[in-house]
């Protein structure tokens, strides 16, 4: 029985669980995890995303099955979690720099060669960050989050997680994406290719994205969460709400608005330092 298989075994009928076959099921899931092996979402044979819901039903495993654990460091510095869910162990070989003071990056996430991580940040299980990208200070990059090489994600940004349902679609950021600071990403959203957001965008499901552009209206259709076009620059906007009671009071919602796709001018001020990498 494949690694898959064992999954979803034990996730469709926990009277199957016995000890053996769940320490299989966290060794090879970590493992694969952290090598960058498994992934909770990646490009089909069509180089479009899918899910790999077995993965995320596997974390949700080691949350159900893990025993609380004290992994204080001393009398002051205190902190408890599943045994199965310990932080990340690097070594000098990885060639990921962690600046001390106070981030964590938990067991199970694929932090490639070259990535830079600033305090405080945070990596949640099943995360993907892929090379010399930049995790900048309070940065959260969620459960099952995946992001490409050569990402910028400024202070403060929030790439959002999700674990439940399985099938759900994590935050999906592409390569060449600057986020800015103080963005919150959430809900599936796919930041596609060069994709730059202006400190302060936030987008869930319920967002419409205006294109000023290509003039049309960007939104999560069919069942499919939003996406962002590839090379967009977005910027924080509102619009108007036309009900009597809100144009009594001036009220109006927020509205990310594109307006202009990527240039030369763009390029020479995301550009990212080799000095830094």
């Amino acid at each position: 029985m494949t690694l898959q298989e064992k999954i979803n075994s034990l996730y469709n009928d926990s009277s199957k669980y016995n000890i053996a076959d769940f320490e299989y099921i966290r060794k090879e899931l970590l493992y694969g995890l952290n090598k960058g092996k498994i992934r909770s979402a990646e490009k089909d044979e069509s180089n479009k995303w899918k899910v790999n819901d077995w993965v995320k039903k596997g974390i949700l495993l080691l949350f159900k099955y893990g025993n609380l654990f004290d992994y204080s460091i001393n009398n002051t510095f205190n902190y408890f979690d599943k045994h199965t869910l310990p932080t990340h162990d690097f070594q000098l070989e990885d060639n990921v720099r962690i600046v001390p003071g106070g981030s964590s990056i938990r067991t199970g996430s694929y932090i490639a060669p070259g990535v830079i991580c600033m305090p405080p940040m945070y990596i949640n299980i099943g995360a993907y960050v892929d090379e010399a990208t930049m995790i900048d200070s309070h940065a959260l990059v969620g459960t099952c989050a995946q992001v490409g090489k050569r990402v910028h994600l400024s202070a403060a940004s929030q790439i959002g997680g999700v674990l439940e349902p399985p099938n759900a679609r994590p935050v999906i950021v592409e390569d060449d994406v600057m986020i800015g600071g103080n963005c919150g990403i959430y809900e599936g959203t796919l930041i596609r290719r060069r994709a730059v957001l202006g400190s302060g965008v936030v987008i869930t499901s319920s967002t419409k994205i205006f294109d000023l552009v290509k003039e049309r209206i960007i939104k999560a259709e069919n069942g499919n969460p939003i996406e962002i076009p590839e090379g967009a620059v977005v910027v924080p906007g509102t619009r108007k709400i036309n009900t009597p009671f809100a144009e009594k009071f001036g009220l109006s919602i927020s509205s990310p608005i594109i307006i202009k796709y990527r240039d030369e001018k763009t390029d020479s001020k995301t550009a990212l330092e080799d000095y830094l990498r």
